[in-house]
């Protein structure tokens, strides 16, 4: 069976793995084009921002919108496991190291 994933999902995940959680942005919002696009970066742990908000979850480059418009997907390779978020401010990956 097949469940569906959501923020409280995500959110758990990243309570549930806190000090193991590896970050990758795939895109984000650009303000000088006024869309979104595509950005080099590869997995590196991730952080915890300054201020931890709704918006960040505690994860630092993370974005989330909300209100249904955030969606998400698994993520799996040969190394992690873990989720795809993306929205209208861009997509990244946060995963954990399969055992």
């Amino acid at each position: 069976m097949i469940t569906r994933i959501t923020r409280s999902t995500i959110k758990s995940f990243i309570k549930k793995n806190e000090g193991k959680l590896i970050f990758k942005k795939l895109s984000n919002f650009d303000g000088m084009q006024d869309m979104v696009d595509t950005v080099k970066d590869s997995f590196h742990p991730a952080r915890k921002p300054e201020r931890v908000t709704d918006y960040n979850l505690g994860v630092d480059g993370a974005w989330f919108v909300g209100q249904s418009r955030d969606y998400f997907k698994e993520f799996k390779n040969d190394d992690l496991i873990g989720y795809e978020v993306s929205n209208c401010c861009g997509s990244f990956i946060l995963a954990i190291k399969q055992n």
